[in-house]
């Protein structure tokens, strides 16, 4: 049975976490044991390696911006949205990317279910959505199989800053939270549940 590590990292600054993930990447073997870390970051725009700067529309708040190595456009980081990054072995859990990909958007869309909220996929856009809107956004890179980056759902945070983009590379994509359907569960509450579920789909 592949084992998986939880390392719950409360509100983390964006580079030196992306480093982190990278460094474990790189040094990691066929005996190494998947982890997945759960937090928050400051405010952080990122831009994904095919990302368009012309994606930020504004950024009167002076957010920093960060370009970076996962797949995607642009996106948001801040206080009260859950941040899940996905370091797994995909050969040895048996798994393609589209495969994982599929498995990351049903463990959200599990934790909206436990909170009778409806969550469904977009074809070719992916993530998780409410009605059209978007609750979650993911990205991955894969680096001799093996994943890094991965999910960030809108649990209480301010959505404004989302105003200054358009989400993942789409105008006018109107971006959703948690709080919004009346959840009053905190960031590493949510977090567990994701949890719970994303240990449930993932194969051992």
């Amino acid at each position: 049975m592949s084992t998986l590590n939880v390392r719950r990292l409360g509100v983390v600054d964006y580079a030196p976490t992306l480093e982190a993930m990278r460094a474990f990447t790189a040094a990691r073997n066929e005996t190494t044991p998947d982890e997945i870390w759960l937090l928050e970051h400051p405010p952080v725009f990122t831009l994904g390696q095919a990302g368009k700067p012309e994606h930020l529309l504004a950024n009167p708040t002076h957010i920093p911006l960060v370009k970076i190595d996962r797949g995607g456009q642009i996106t948001y980081h801040g206080p009260g949205q859950l941040v899940a990054y996905l370091l797994v072995d995909l050969p040895r859990r048996h798994l393609k990317v589209h495969e994982f990909v599929r498995l990351i958007e049903e463990t959200i869309i599990s934790t909206l279910a436990d909170y009778g909220i409806t969550g469904a996929r977009t074809p070719g856009a992916p993530g998780v959505y409410i009605a059209g809107d978007k609750v979650a956004a993911l990205g991955l890179r894969v680096q001799r199989g093996c994943s890094y980056h991965g999910l960030a759902l809108n649990v209480d945070g301010d959505l404004a800053p989302f105003s200054c983009i358009n989400p993942c590379g789409y105008p006018g994509l109107k971006t959703v939270r948690l709080a919004d359907f009346g959840v009053s569960d905190d960031v590493p509450t949510v977090g567990e549940r994701l949890l719970a579920h994303f240990l449930r789909l993932l194969p051992r």
